[in-house]
């Protein structure tokens, strides 16, 4: 992932190769952790390989007086996927997820600004760049566009996520 596509993550290859199996077996249970949805794609072989990720996770998971904000992150598709639909597909599940499991009223992204693949895919789902940049932790010389997606959670969605909220607090 890291070797292939460096600018789609706020993380360098080196660092990644030097973190521990505890902090890895910590980074897959946040993958699981309420307020949070992954998707996870493999080729659907027998000892299939791994093909592609998104995750959503709640930006206010705490603060019940704001609209729910999700933020989409860890966004993959291998090589031998890009072009398949794949990425439409998972972002089409990413995007159902925090409007009906999290009840995002709001869906966020960061992309490198070089990366015009993906830009394309999240403007051909509704994204629209809202003119917010951020330094490219990676590179101070880049910057990340931040887009957003409106959401219109149903009724049923939000008092699910106000559920997953308490269960997230203790409650």
């Amino acid at each position: 992932m890291l070797a292939d596509t460096p600018t789609a993550y706020v993380e360098s290859l080196a660092s990644a190769q030097v973190q521990t199996e505890g902090q890895w077996r910590s980074r897959a249970l946040a993958m699981t952790s309420p307020g949070s949805v992954t998707f996870v794609a493999d080729d659907g072989s027998a000892g299939s390989s791994f093909s592609g990720l998104m995750r959503v996770v709640l930006k206010h998971p705490q603060e019940c007086f704001r609209p729910l904000q999700a933020m989409l992150i860890s966004v993959y598709v291998a090589a031998a996927q890009r072009g398949t639909g794949l990425a439409d597909e998972l972002l089409e599940m990413s995007i159902a997820a925090a409007e009906h499991e999290l009840g995002a009223g709001l869906l966020q992204l960061g992309v490198h600004e070089d990366n015009t693949r993906a830009l394309a895919l999240y403007v051909r789902h509704g994204f629209h760049d809202t003119g917010r940049r951020e330094v490219y932790p990676l590179d101070a010389s880049k910057k990340e566009i931040i887009m957003e997606l409106r959401l219109k959670p149903t009724a049923a969605s939000l008092i699910n996520a106000q559920a997953a909220r308490a269960k997230a607090q203790g409650g």
